[in-house]
């Protein structure tokens, strides 16, 4: 049997199939699994009622309370569209942060380094 568009078509359609199946099976292994936080709960998590004072720097090895919130917004490399880094730093390690992805500077570009709600004196 030769390779016809027909034949093309109807495996596309059938490998289409196969992945939503796949899918769907994923689907119901995590069905048991917790919902992430939405971004309402995670906003949640930076207000002064237990949240910066209980999490702590992003750095590696550090468990000092985080004091600044680090955000960078860069372009995506494949240019379809806008990323955001966000990390809790200590006030030792703010000192050491730094715009990381330059070569994802665009228009709408940021890099900012703000002291988190709760630790403003």
């Amino acid at each position: 049997m030769g390779d016809t568009k027909s034949g093309r078509v109807k495996k596309a359609r059938e490998e289409e199939t196969r992945q939503l199946a796949r899918e769907l099976e994923e689907e119901r292994e995590r069905i048991d699994e917790p919902e992430p936080p939405s971004e309402d709960e995670e906003e949640a998590d930076l207000e002064p009622d237990g949240g910066p004072d209980s999490r702590t720097c992003h750095r590696r090895g550090c468990d000092e309370p985080a004091a600044y919130r680090a955000l960078e917004r860069y372009q995506e490399e494949t240019g379809h569209g806008a990323v955001e880094a966000e990390a809790l730093l200590c006030r030792d390690h703010v000192t050491e942060e730094h715009p990381t992805n330059l070569e994802g500077v665009y228009e709408d570009y940021v890099f900012r380094v703000e002291p988190l709600p709760s630790t403003v004196d």
